[in-house]
């Protein structure tokens, strides 16, 4: 027997991915899948963009609001779970919608996991003590003489990766580029279709994100954070306080930005998420590509999904 399709939509941030995912679960027999490493927090809705309840009522997302932000939550744990709902839809009659901008995971579940150690507490505090001294840019130099493929992929500024990297060479002694290479899970059992928005002008979309941000404020996006802050068990130490926005409000509510700063900086932090999801974007095979912000967008993506869903 074939096996059932699944439909992979796509795309940096702020460029229309829900909006998209929304009409394709209205027209065709979809159920979606987020894959974002960021909405799988409970409470932390305004800054990630999270679809709102109307939205959801409309379009239920799976793998959303499953984690206690004081918890990690990692690309092993979400193959588990998204196979998990995919097999439950698949099992209905409906294909399989995996949307959101998180390459780690997309990857994760078409490819398979290396064999990669559990987080250490304790590198994890030493590496993050080093870098208060010297900066992620020194451990990123680092990084590079003893892994140099990983150091090639990964920003200087991109502190939750430098360090993962790091941990896996000092816990094995080997690079995790090199682990990557053996990854040891079996194939997707589905039938992938992959569909990119990608837009052509990086100007629009970054007006797009500025945008955002400034609703997102006016949404109350800073009462979100100071509630999250005021839990105590927090801190900008944890995964979910590194999604951006959340790490320059926080800072902001600690008087180390102004209001100005703060915006300001969180749009450049947005933007360099953008640049580095388009690059993996761009070098992604086998996908159908639309440009993002057209009318005719949901009938250019709808055209790319109706020979395979004859098909299924």
């Amino acid at each position: 027997m074939s096996k059932p399709l699944a439909v992979f939509l796509m795309g940096p941030t702020a460029s229309g991915k829900t909006g998209v995912a929304v009409e394709l679960v209205r027209r065709l027999p979809c159920a979606i899948v987020s894959v974002d490493s960021a909405m799988v927090f409970r409470g932390m809705d305004i800054g990630t963009a999270k679809p709102t309840p109307d939205v959801l009522a409309q379009a239920p997302h799976r793998l959303i609001d499953i984690v206690d932000p004081a918890n990690a939550y990692s690309a092993a744990q979400f193959r588990t779970d998204a196979l998990r709902e995919m097999g439950s839809m698949a099992a209905t009659g409906r294909v399989p919608l995996l949307v959101g901008g998180t390459g780690l995971y997309f990857r994760a579940l078409e490819r398979g996991l290396s064999p990669l150690p559990s987080a250490n507490p304790a590198v994890r505090r030493g590496l993050s003590a080093e870098a208060e001294r010297s900066g992620w840019p020194s451990l990123h130099a680092r990084l590079a003489q003893v892994d140099r493929a990983s150091a090639a992929r990964i920003h200087p500024n991109d502190p939750q990766r430098i360090q993962r990297a790091l941990e896996v060479f000092q816990l094995t002694g080997r690079p995790m580029s090199a682990l990557f290479r053996e990854r040891s899970e079996r194939a997707l059992p589905y039938r992938l279709l992959k569909v990119v928005l990608l837009p052509p002008d990086r100007e629009e979309l970054h007006a797009r994100i500025a945008a955002r941000f400034r609703e997102m404020l006016k949404d109350g996006f800073v009462d979100e954070v100071a509630g999250l802050r005021a839990r105590g068990d927090l801190h900008l130490g944890l995964p979910s306080m590194r999604a951006v926005g959340y790490r320059q409000v926080w800072l902001c509510l600690d008087g180390r930005y102004d209001t100005k700063t703060m915006t300001d900086k969180a749009v450049a932090a947005t933007r360099q998420l953008a640049k580095r999801q388009m690059t993996w974007l761009k070098n992604e095979t086998e996908t159908g590509s639309v440009v993002p912000f057209s009318p005719n967008l949901v009938n250019n993506v709808l055209k790319l999904l109706e020979r395979a869903f004859a098909r299924d």
